[in-house]
Parts: structure tokens; C-alpha cells; sequence
């Protein structure tokens, strides 16, 4: 797999938005996909297709507890996704957002 088929699976899988609300549900932790599935006025067996899309473009991980599958963001794989690309169409806003960044982080400090 090259690197633009990896980043087109990250890119095809934030492109529907019950995927982007379930990421933004796993930024505060861990949770089972029940719970997950709570959360959503769809069926099930949707939330789990989406979940399987998150999970094969690498923005989430699942592990068993019993009978459960919790699910976690991987936060650094959605950043170097979307960095990459970010980077390589518009470079020069990464510099101003990070110099922007720096110096409040020095004024902080003074």
C-alpha cells in the first residue's frame, strides 16, 4: 500500500459525518461500542460498518473486555493524516500556526 492510498483511506473515512461525531466521541477515552451505538439514532449494525471503516483506515483500535469491544481513537494517525495533507497544499499556514503557537508558548513562559 502507498503512502496516498493510506492517506486516501483516512480521508474516504472522515468523509461521512456519523464517523466524524463517533471520533469525536472516542476523544474523551475509551468506550464500548455499545455505548458508541447509544449515542446514535441509527441502527446497530451501521454504527458497527462504521466503526470497521474507522478501524481499517487506522483512526481507531478495538480490544475485547469479555464479551465487549472497546474502541479508541489513535489520535497521532488522524494528525500525521491530515498534517500530510495539509502540508503539501497550503505549507505556508503550517508555519504561521506553528509560529503562531511558539511564540504564545514563549510569552507564556515570560
Amino acid at each position: 500500500m502507498t503512502q496516498e492510498d493510506d492517506e486516501a483511506g483516512v480521508f474516504r473515512a472522515l468523509a461521512d459525518p456519523t464517523r466524524r461525531q463517533i471520533l469525536e466521541h472516542l476523544r474523551g477515552g475509551e468506550l464500548p461500542a455499545g455505548r458508541i451505538a447509544s449515542r446514535f439514532a441509527i441502527s446497530t449494525p451501521s454504527i458497527s460498518r462504521h466503526l470497521r471503516v474507522l478501524k481499517e483506515a487506522g483512526l481507531v483500535t478495538e480490544r475485547r473486555d469479555g464479551n465487549r469491544i472497546i474502541y479508541a481513537l489513535v489520535e497521532d494517525r488522524l494528525a500525521i493524516g491530515v498534517g500530510r495533507f495539509l502540508s503539501a497544499v497550503c505549507p505556508e499556514q503550517i508555519v504561521l500556526r506553528h509560529t503562531k503557537w511558539r511564540h504564545a508558548t514563549e510569552s507564556d513562559e515570560a
